[in-house]
């Protein structure tokens, strides 16, 4: 076990390096997650500390796409509803979750976050050359369901809920990407918004590790997007992914 003020430094730095991927590229939970797992947190007790600390961060993303939130129908808020259901359905089942099987599962969702990360560039390419659809009642009852089975992942785990509903966007007809992204963060922020309330109502999160990665993420998004700018996007995605792969492989090691 590490010295008190090794565990915070090295809890502080993974958030601040997932605030600034997160303003640029996105992937920042598959950095402190296993940082946190890594440190000797349970594994549940990680997931719901890293959605509490995070969290705050993610209000900055919808900040930054409000002009275009303005822009959205305003039927597409439906969509808020299932969020915050399915989000509190999937912080039970983490509640409900033994550990153990947790730990077991955590190489395998990290796995499935990474991929989603590798082809979230290549889907949102495909979205902008698709020809739109108008939005139907259909469409949008799909995506009231989808958007709920969406809400469950992201309350329980979280990791690569952007690429998903990108996904049920475009499907409902949506080709603006950049106002896309903008709805998606908003959805995101009910989701694990309402996911965080839960586990802090709960006491399922670590105090000492949210508070210094709080502020780790918000410096982070605010002074560290600029380095990670001037490493370039690409670069960030390809750091992240190798995380994400290389988590995974010590992960199931250790399992």
């Amino acid at each position: 076990m590490l010295p008190p003020l090794a565990h915070a430094a090295i809890a502080f730095g993974a958030a601040m390096v997932a605030g600034a991927m997160n303003s640029v590229a996105g992937g920042g939970s598959l950095v402190t997650f296993p940082t946190l797992v890594w440190l000797g947190l349970p594994s549940v007790t990680a997931n719901a500390t890293n959605t509490v600390a995070i969290w705050p961060g993610s209000l900055g993303s919808v900040w930054g796409y409000r002009r275009e939130l303005r822009d959205t129908e305003r039927r597409m808020y439906v969509l808020v509803g299932p969020s915050l259901l399915g989000g509190i359905v999937g912080a039970v089942l983490l509640r409900l979750t033994p550990t153990g099987v947790f730990d077991r599962l955590v190489p395998l969702l990290i796995l499935f976050a990474t991929c989603l990360f590798m082809v979230q560039e290549p889907v949102q390419r495909l979205f902008l050359r698709a020809t739109p659809e108008h939005l139907g009642v259909r469409w949008l009852a799909f995506g009231i369901l989808f958007q709920f089975l969406v809400g469950i992942y992201g309350g329980y785990f979280g990791a690569g809920i952007g690429i998903l509903m990108l996904a049920a966007l475009a499907i409902m007809g949506h080709d603006d990407i950049h106002q896309m992204n903008g709805f998606k963060n908003l959805l995101a922020t009910f989701v694990n918004g309402i996911a965080a309330v839960y586990f802090i109502w709960m006491g399922m999160a670590s105090w000492p590790d949210v508070a210094v990665m709080t502020i780790g993420a918000i410096i982070g998004g605010v002074g560290g997007a600029g380095m990670a700018r001037r490493i370039g996007r690409a670069a960030v995605r390809r750091i992240v992914i190798a995380i994400g792969f290389a988590m995974t492989a010590a992960l199931m090691l250790r399992v």
